[in-house]
């Protein structure tokens, strides 16, 4: 790893009985059809955990409940400790989610989108810049910050939300198919710098259907069909419940008849 992604400071992740996120039973409903169903999901502070499964298998709905942009049909779920039933503004503050499509404004600069986010998250102006910047530099978008966002691709799209969430320092960083679009180079630079985040005691949760990228960075994963998650563990202990086998074999023999399109 490069030393510019090392982190600035030394902050000591939480003690790992502090679940940065926890869910209860879990679950969303549309026209009868459950997306997610009894979701029981615990995460520890500074931990990196990799969501695994097919298109429609649940992955999406999840993050989208956790970060509050859906209800839930049943269950609970707490983010830091916060639930979005009772605490909802102060949960948002401590949560940064980044969707596949990121909602950039295109009449805006990557630049400005990122001073747009921070100020809602009133983070100060010298801090903003400061970390603006350096993640701008880390993600090999300075050069084209001051563009309007309308012109990038959807690869560099991302990059900037990323960036703009990253400035207002989440306790809890969700990610939805982080890598999608992403050319080889930038996806090494991300990984990293989850990596880094997860360091400084973030909280990560991705989705991801590209297996490499989970066995490669996430320090547990969570198989999902189906809207269920049926395993979940380091890839090691996954691989070793399944007679060695590689995790793309235990993926498949667990989620090869999964056919929902929720």
């Amino acid at each position: 790893m490069s030393d510019s992604l090392r982190p600035e400071t030394d902050v000591p992740a939480e003690t790992a009985r502090d679940y940065r996120i926890e869910t209860t039973g879990l679950g969303r409903e549309f026209g009868g059809k459950w997306a997610v169903r009894d979701l029981n999901l615990r995460v520890h502070a500074g931990e990196l955990y990799g969501f695994l499964g097919q298109n429609g298998a649940g992955k999406t709905t999840t993050l989208r409940l956790l970060a509050g942009l859906l209800r839930p049909s049943s269950g609970n779920a707490h983010i830091a400790g916060l639930s979005h039933a009772k605490e909802s503004r102060a949960l948002k503050m401590q949560l940064g989610f980044v969707p596949d499509t990121p909602p950039l404004y295109d009449y805006l600069t990557g630049r400005q989108y990122i001073a747009l986010v921070a100020s809602m998250w009133r983070i100060d102006r010298h801090l903003r810049d400061e970390r603006a910047e350096r993640l701008l530099d880390l993600l090999h978008m300075s050069d084209v910050a001051d563009d309007l966002c309308k012109s990038y691709s959807h690869g560099m799209r991302k990059k900037v939300h990323l960036a703009a969430v990253l400035t207002t320092k989440p306790k809890v960083l969700l990610l939805d198919e982080p890598t999608t679009g992403l050319d080889p180079g930038s996806t090494r630079r991300l990984k990293d710098l989850l990596r880094v985040e997860v360091e400084l005691g973030t909280t990560v949760l991705l989705s991801t259907h590209v297996l490499d990228t989970a066995e490669e960075i996430c320090d547990r994963v969570g198989i999902l069909a189906k809207g269920q998650l049926l395993a979940e563990g380091t890839v090691a202990e996954l691989r070793a419940q399944h007679d060695n086998r590689t995790l793309e074999d235990v993926f498949l023999a667990l989620t090869d008849d999964d056919d929902v399109s929720a």
